[in-house]
């Protein structure tokens, strides 16, 4: 056999040769040397610009109107959802009207189709939410809308208990729901107005409770989630004292509710001044002494919920105490 001379060049290539082949040997014979990757680059991800970002959320069965409130320059939307059984049928619908819609409109409508069963558990209904005016934050437009006097004309008052910018307008907000949002509803929908439904939480309960004391025959049925009662010094009893004057009878049915903690003790869940159990135990009590032959009124403490907590539990009892459905009730 012929020698064959290599040059140093060569040579040493030959053995980097040799040496990957023996590597290459040796990971794929020892278990603790890492295999070799064949696996192609990762393809990039490209970057979503405006015009390419995803859709929004739709929620079926769902419209949204443009009012303006009349003799103003406020601009408010009106939500409507309607159940899945509306489409099916030609009767006409209760109706459920909420404020503080951004928050209550989406969870009730929720409600009504999960616990509601198709209207077993629950009445299905025509749920219609009330989101605050257009450009005004929540806090502005509920600190106006909701309160029926202005607590920053009394000096006494701790300036840190009402931050908002106005306050008082409650009665022009109750004219616009009856004479813009009540026909809207009427107009377009088989909407049974002679079933309406208000609900509201905090500052909202404690606007259902003026709209009862001034219009009760707006809504049939009252929920009333911890109601603040205690706003500008208990305003609220000055016009129950009113209508008890001018009146014999109180046409309505009324459904309160609070959170257990929503009293004055110690810890972190409790109130550190304002006691909501005790002041609707007491609203519940004056209006009853009236004994009004069609008033039906009553309130409830619900037990582990405090004011940030109760809402849920207070609409779902709510719900099922105002509209009933046909029965049997099913629980899953």
């Amino acid at each position: 056999m012929p020698v064959v001379f290599l040059s140093r060049t060569a040579a040493l290539a030959r053995a980097t040769l040799l040496l990957t082949l023996f590597c290459v040997a040796c990971s794929k014979t020892e278990g603790n040397v890492t295999q070799p990757t064949t696996e192609p680059p990762h393809a990039e991800v490209p970057a979503i610009t405006t015009e390419q970002k995803p859709p929004a959320l739709e929620l079926a069965n769902t419209a949204v109107y443009e009012l303006t409130a009349d003799g103003t320059d406020r601009h408010y939307q009106v939500w409507v959802d309607l159940p899945d059984s509306y489409a099916d049928s030609d009767k006409p619908y209760p109706v459920v009207f909420v404020n503080d819609a951004l928050y209550t409109f989406p969870l009730i409508r929720s409600i009504r189709n999960l616990l509601g069963q198709h209207g077993r558990n629950i009445e299905d209904f025509i749920l219609v939410g009330l989101p605050p005016q257009t450009g005004l934050t929540s806090k502005q437009s509920r600190s106006r809308d909701y309160t029926p006097s202005n607590p920053l004309n009394d000096p006494t008052h701790a300036k840190d208990d009402y931050s908002g910018e106005t306050y008082g307008e409650a009665a022009a907000y109750r004219d616009y729901i009856e004479q813009q949002v009540f026909p809207l509803i009427a107009t377009h929908y088989r909407a049974d107005m002679n079933r309406k439904v208000y609900a509201g939480h905090s500052l909202g309960g404690l606007f259902g409770s003026f709209v009862l004391l001034t219009r009760p025959q707006m809504f049939q049925s009252y929920i009333l989630s911890s109601p603040s009662l205690w706003f500008d010094k208990h305003v609220i009893l000055q016009f129950e004292s009113a209508y008890a004057a001018a009146h014999t009878d109180l046409p309505a049915r009324v459904m309160m509710y609070t959170g257990m903690y929503e009293t004055t003790r110690p810890g972190p869940r409790y109130f550190k001044q304002n006691d909501m159990i005790g002041d609707m135990r007491a609203f519940e009590r004056t209006l009853k002494a009236h004994a009004y032959p069609h008033l039906s009124i009553d309130g409830r403490v619900i037990q582990d919920e405090d004011h940030l907590s109760v809402f849920p539990a207070s609409i779902s009892r709510g719900l099922l105490w105002a509209l009933p459905g046909r029965g049997p009730y099913i629980s899953g």
